[in-house]
């Protein structure tokens, strides 16, 4: 049995290796954990103590198998929470991440597995990332960020990259959502800003919006 803290950690880690696709720093962890770097220190001992994460200096920290299982039950239990709390409770897709940061710690792997049943096996999240199933297997994901289409490029929106309250309510007011059709009509070199057309309208947005939406591309 792990910690609240610990499950956090394992977590963190796990997504921050699968962006990096490497070790990461005791910098990055701090900055991911909103923490000291004195703190991520003694995390990692206690972690590596448990034989949970790999730790090597100028390497950084790699969960090892146990660390992986570990973080991706984790996971796996926040995202199948959304999924009820979008699909059976009404919450909004902004409003979900909070309570299933909560909700991912509950232990008991049967309430877990019913949960899945109840839901009907779902495949992603609200916010369209894959959910693991029982043995930790995650589906494929077929996608890129809309930042990297060229002008003239159609995708559907299939998912976001930053899940956080204020991107998902700015889509909202914009209507952007999962399943929407996105043409790329301009793309400025200057900024890397975008033309798209959706739904018959055309609406201009930041690079820091197209570089937070992934797109499955027709």
């Amino acid at each position: 049995m792990f910690s609240l803290s610990e499950e956090n950690y394992l977590k963190a880690i796990f997504h921050l290796e699968t962006a990096y696709k490497s070790g990461v720093s005791t910098n990055a962890l701090a900055e991911e954990m909103q923490t000291k770097a004195s703190s991520v220190t003694d995390m990692i001992k206690r972690l590596s103590d448990k034989d949970l994460v790999n730790y090597k200096r100028y390497q950084g920290v790699k969960l090892s198998e146990a660390g992986k299982d570990a973080a991706i039950e984790v996971i796996r239990k926040h995202r199948l929470w959304e999924v009820f709390l979008v699909e059976k409770l009404g919450f909004n897709w902004d409003e979900v991440h909070e309570v299933a940061e909560q909700l991912e710690h509950i232990k008991s792997e049967k309430l877990t597995n019913e949960l899945d049943k109840f839901l009907e096996y779902p495949k992603r999240d609200p916010h369209g990332d894959p959910i693991p199933d029982a043995k930790g297997n995650f589906a494929v994901a077929n996608r890129v960020l809309l930042s990297e289409l060229k002008k003239g490029e159609i995708g559907i929106c299939v998912g976001v990259k930053d899940s956080s309250a204020e991107f998902l309510q700015y889509l909202d007011k914009n209507n952007i959502s999962l399943g929407k059709e996105i043409e790329v009509k301009e793309k400025e070199d200057f900024d890397q800003s975008m033309l798209i057309k959706m739904d018959g309208k055309e609406l201009r947005i930041s690079n820091q919006i197209s570089a937070n939406l992934y797109i499955k591309t027709t």
